[in-house]
């Protein structure tokens, strides 16, 4: 007898390949309780179907993927947080996330290339998903089905008789943040040096349609090396800052004088290097105005010349008291997050307020019996709409405190308790930023990354439903568990 035999544990004897038995795993069936399939019922398919067609206007041509598939490989995408080619190699591996994205069978083959995700991106649009989303938490029904999971997760709404018509109802949570796109930090003397380096480029391209052999002088050497002396520094001085700015300034200058004079001899430029042209042109007039002014703000900044649509967001955080990406405002619903607006530039959340109570009636056909926000939402006319409609804001009431020490201490508890409870939003910032991706947005378009972010908050909707109907599941189970507790108790009582 073998010295492992006597042990509990014995190793397994080696699994069979898929050539000893092909078909073993053919036939495994998908389960009606797994994640994924529980997920697609969430989606109003059909809809989608029907927004999606509309992105394509001829009726020749290649048949393009459905839009199943271009929303639940997303979907998959986002929840793993996984890059476009680690996407296709999991749908490729899975049968359930193949069903998922509605494929009829199981297949070792990819769907779809990973360059298609980019495609899939730019058809999504922003209005569509913002659509979507509001299927997927219940404040838009599908025309011809009612939704069986309506009022699963609804502790503030609820109640649509005509007694009750006109009363206000639910809390709404109002809060902003910033999703920083995936930049480098940007700095004057850095953007200045990337410019010149561009520049140097298309004079490269430029000279090469001529027939000169001495190409234009542009002294990229000696530029490069008072860049690279500047950036070797680790704590430069002002006076330090401001003449490497002024160096590159001169240098960028050259540059555009060298082709603006190219260019008007005839010759002329790829269509992405146009746009970069102008790009730069409005990089260097920013940068130079602020140069001569001595001011380190402007309308419109660029801070990145590969995303010149990416601004300067100032939120006032410590660890980032500058972000730059594109602010969203967002609200909140029974846990449930809806996108209000989203910019790239900077704006006043407080801006917002009115749209999304008058969104929140909208839908629901009532406005909310309170809002739970941060201090900067209680403006004077934002206070007074509220007033007006008969909903009561977080914080402190205007004018002195009560004289009553009871009644004064019941509102500071109140207020501390209201405080507590619109945490609930930043703990959704938190989820978002950590769980899904939304501290760093890694699209390179402007379209393509307001994609992105709608689709991180459709993605943590859909996980919360889940949850809320998995919930009565398990109160069953805990329910059942202390019922045995208590007969096993009984039972040894009466032994």
């Amino acid at each position: 007898m073998k010295k492992w035999e006597k042990t509990m544990y014995k190793p397994t004897r080696g699994q069979m390949t898929l050539f000893d038995q092909p078909i073993a795993f053919a036939g495994a069936k998908l389960s009606p309780d797994n994640r994924w399939v529980k997920m697609a019922s969430l989606i109003p398919w059909d809809l989608l179907d029907r927004k999606y067609s509309e992105q394509f206007g001829s009726k020749t041509g290649y048949p393009a993927k459905a839009a199943r598939m271009a929303l639940g490989s997303h979907i998959i995408k986002e929840k793993f947080r996984l890059s476009d080619e680690e996407t296709v190699e999991h749908i490729k591996e899975s049968p359930y996330l193949q069903w998922f994205i509605g494929l009829p069978a199981f297949t070792d083959k990819a769907p779809f290339d990973a360059s298609t995700m980019t495609w899939f991106r730019k058809r999504l649009t922003p209005e569509m998903l913002a659509e979507v989303n509001a299927y997927v938490i219940g404040s838009k029904k599908k025309d011809d089905d009612e939704d069986p999971m309506n009022g699963s997760d609804s502790s503030d709404g609820g109640g649509d008789s005509e007694s009750e018509e006109g009363k206000n109802k639910g809390t709404l949570i109002l809060d902003a943040t910033c999703a920083p796109a995936d930049i480098k930090y940007p700095t004057d003397v850095a953007l200045l040096n990337t410019a010149r380096e561009k520049l140097e480029r298309m004079i490269t391209e430029l000279h090469g349609q001529t027939s000169q052999k001495k190409k234009p002088r542009t002294y990229k050497r000696i530029a490069r090396k008072d860049y690279l002396r500047f950036a070797r520094n680790r704590k430069p001085t002002i006076k330090t800052i401001r003449k490497a700015i002024r160096q590159q300034l001169g240098y960028v200058r050259r540059d555009l004088a060298i082709i603006e004079t190219l260019l008007q001899s005839g010759l002329n430029l790829t269509e992405k290097s146009k746009e970069t042209l102008r790009i730069v042109r409005t990089l260097y007039s920013q940068q130079e105005e602020m140069y001569r002014e001595k001011k380190h703000q402007i309308d419109d900044r660029i801070v990145s010349i590969h995303q010149p649509w990416v601004r300067p967001i100032v939120r006032g955080k410590t660890n980032a008291p500058t972000e730059f990406g594109a602010k969203i405002a967002i609200s909140m619903v029974d846990g449930y997050a809806s996108v209000e607006r989203l910019d790239w530039n900077a704006f006043n959340e407080t801006s917002t307020l009115q749209e999304s109570v008058e969104r929140y009636r909208e839908e629901r056909g009532y406005y909310p019996e309170r809002i739970l926000a941060d201090k900067i939402y209680r403006t004077r006319e934002n206070l007074s709409f509220c007033s007006k409609h008969g909903i009561r804001m977080n914080g402190p009431k205007l004018g002195r405190p009560p004289k009553d020490k009871k009644a004064y201490r019941l509102q500071c508890l109140l207020e501390k308790s209201e405080a507590g409870e619109r945490n609930a939003v930043e703990g959704k910032f938190g989820e978002g930023k950590r769980a899904y991706g939304l501290n760093r947005i890694f699209t390179r378009r402007q379209d393509t990354s307001e994609t992105s972010i709608h689709l991180v908050f459709l993605v943590m909707n859909m996980e919360k439903r889940l949850r809320s109907l998995l919930l009565p599941i398990l109160e069953v189970l805990e329910n059942m568990i202390s019922m045995l507790k208590i007969i096993k108790n009984r039972a040894l009582i009466g032994a």
